[in-house]
């Protein structure tokens, strides 16, 4: 069950549970309130007609005789109740004796279970009723109490209309129910300030994490809170100035490595030509030598070429990795720069071309040839003998997509996810092949640069899927699905 929405924050939390306390609190509050003064104003009523029915009770006693009949007890109620015929009665009267009931009024019924308990009673008796959708205080005095069964007891009997008290308390109900409003709101206001300053030091090492987040090491936040708060931000402080620290350590180191590497690798490049002149001259005369000799001419001759390619790849990889990386654009047809990256190579005979004739796109001619010469070299030397390359155009939103696929072993799966990282060769057995490990961090580089892709394409079938995406040539985004 997901929470809402309006509760997904802690100052609304604390703001709820406050007003939620503060309901409660008022709630009970008026609830003691108003069960007190219901009290009250009942049992004012409830004294007041006791006392008024024990004083006319008292005034008709002595001209009573036993034992009293119906009419008996009719004319005890017409001499409880003065009120001229025809008048309004406010107070109604009703006596009984024996089980029977005299009342002055035919919409007055006396509860059975009042006249059998006041009958048998001494004490004096009060009981809220219902008649004709209104409240009645019916108070019962015994004047002449029960001693045997052949004696009868004799109970007289006021009922008080309770319309009045009923008003004063549903006045008072009201006037609770308003009081409580204006609490409520108050506690509200008094909830957001709490929480306003409760939660500003979170606010603000939020900020502060947001501020990491986007690369801002070394971010600080006030100390203002003490406590708990001041404790967490002093830390947070001190997290960041070593991230920043720590960061620009690494930055440095990576820099130093990357101007050395770019170095080194130039400085070779001067050497390693000398030597490949050399290396070319003797591989000419490789076959006059001996036999161990030629064989040595023509290992240093073959390592020297791995070199200086070791080299120039080492130093496209400073380029990437600089950010000095350039493309030269030029608007070609990819079905010749196909085939002449296979004609160069030799690889005509051994590769079958699917291409559209005529597509062309607007890239660097020269980094594209890199990408197609590392694929497709990768698919002849390791891949079997039915390697293919086909290039679709996918419109003009959808760029170009080029595919390299061949039906060797494959590249395990081991190896899969860190297939274009660099020094990472597909098969781990040919650590010593003329590849350095690079071609494919290159390719994908100079993928990247033309604002393309290059992927792996998963498949549980034999072989390799090397897929390249290009933007068409009006420099859409490129859209690899």
């Amino acid at each position: 069950m997901t929470r809402p929405r309006v509760l997904a924050t802690h100052r609304a939390r604390l703001v709820l549970a406050f007003m939620v306390m503060c309901v409660l609190t008022a709630g009970v509050t008026a609830g003691v309130t108003l069960l007190q003064a219901r009290s009250v104003v009942l049992g004012s009523a409830q004294d007041t007609a006791v006392s008024t029915l024990r004083s006319s009770a008292e005034q008709v006693a002595p001209e009573l005789r036993e034992p009293l009949d119906g009419s008996g007890l009719r004319l005890l109620v017409r001499q409880l109740d003065p009120t001229p015929n025809g008048a309004k009665h406010v107070v109604r009267f009703a006596a009984s004796s024996g089980g029977v009931v005299a009342t002055s009024s035919s919409g007055v019924v006396v509860p059975t279970a009042l006249v059998r308990t006041a009958e048998s009673s001494v004490r004096t008796l009060a009981q809220t009723i219902q008649v004709d959708d209104a409240s009645f205080l019916v108070v019962a005095v015994p004047i002449v109490s029960s001693i045997d069964a052949k004696s009868p007891g004799l109970v007289v009997y006021s009922f008080t209309p309770l319309a009045a008290q009923n008003a004063v308390i549903g006045g008072i109900t009201t006037g609770t129910a308003l009081a409580a409003i204006p609490v409520v709101i108050a506690s509200a206001l008094l909830a957001l300030v709490i929480a306003r300053n409760l939660l500003q030091p979170v606010r603000r090492l939020q900020t502060g994490v947001e501020e990491l987040s986007t690369g801002r090491l070394g971010a600080q936040i006030p100390l203002i809170d003490g406590g708990e708060f001041g404790e967490l931000a002093a830390s947070f402080n001190a997290m960041s100035r070593d991230l920043r620290s720590e960061h620009d350590e690494l930055r440095a180191m990576e820099e130093k490595a990357r101007r050395f590497t770019a170095d080194v690798s130039h400085e070779l490049r001067t050497p390693l030509a000398a030597m490949t002149a050399v290396v070319g001259v003797l591989t000419t005369d490789a076959e006059q030598l001996p036999e161990e000799t030629s064989e040595a001419v023509l290992l240093v001759a073959q390592e020297t070429r791995n070199l200086a390619r070791l080299v120039e790849d080492l130093i496209e990889i400073s380029r990437f990795d600089a950010g000095t990386a350039q493309l030269r654009r030029d608007e070609i047809d990819l079905a010749q720069l196909v085939e002449r990256t296979l004609a160069i190579r030799d690889w005509t005979q051994r590769v079958t071309v699917d291409v559209t004739p005529g597509l062309r796109a607007r890239v660097d001619p020269r980094r594209v040839d890199v990408i197609l010469a590392n694929l497709i070299g990768n698919a002849v030397r390791y891949g079997g003998p039915d390697a293919t390359i086909s290039i679709r155009g996918r419109g003009k939103t959808d760029g170009i997509r080029i595919v390299v696929s061949d039906d060797g072993d494959g590249i395990p799966v081991s190896v899969r996810a860190r297939v274009f990282d660099r020094f990472v060769k597909g098969d781990p057995t040919r650590a010593r092949s003329e590849g350095s490990g690079l071609g494919l961090s290159i390719a994908r580089e100079n993928a990247l640069l033309h604002g393309g892709s290059l992927d792996l394409e998963d498949s549980l079938e034999k072989g390799t899927t090397f897929v390249l995406c290009l933007p068409h040539p009006a420099l859409s985004p490129c859209v690899t699905t």
